[in-house]
């Protein structure tokens, strides 16, 4: 049986500076990768991380993106990987903690406060009766 992680990671690989050609998003997946493996704890154990072609934060690189079945979406926009490794940690550490993920501004780590590009509600789910009407 195969891995299974709790929660994702998600960081824009095609995210640009403006005027540049450097895409900072595969050096931020390499430092997050060995920052979330340092941990030691259960956080690397919980996530996993990888790479998306754009998640339309363009004029925000990095943008990084957290989710998990249940849990509310982060957008998280000016993620630098020199400066928010730490930050990215604590959120995740944050994150993986019990409940619907949802937390204010000032319960994230300050270096993450005023990067919030959006917050998305956890999905709602419901089944369907034999009868085709949900329940």
């Amino acid at each position: 049986m195969g891995h299974y992680s709790k929660h994702r990671i998600s960081v824009c690989t095609t995210c640009r500076h403006k005027g540049h050609d450097c895409r900072p998003g595969r050096v931020l997946i390499d430092r997050l990768r060995r920052a979330i493996d340092c941990a030691g704890d259960s956080v690397g154990a919980d996530f996993e991380i990888s790479g998306v072609a754009c998640m339309a934060g363009c004029d925000r690189p990095c943008t990084v993106a957290y989710y998990g079945s249940c849990k509310a979406t982060y957008l998280f926009g000016d993620i630098d990987p020199d400066d928010h490794i730490d930050d990215l940690i604590a959120f995740a550490r944050q994150y993986a903690a019990p409940g619907d993920g949802w937390c204010s501004s000032v319960q994230r780590p300050k270096g993450l406060a005023d990067k919030t590009l959006a917050r998305v509600p956890a999905a709602i789910f419901h089944t369907v009766a034999d009868d085709g009407l949900p329940q």
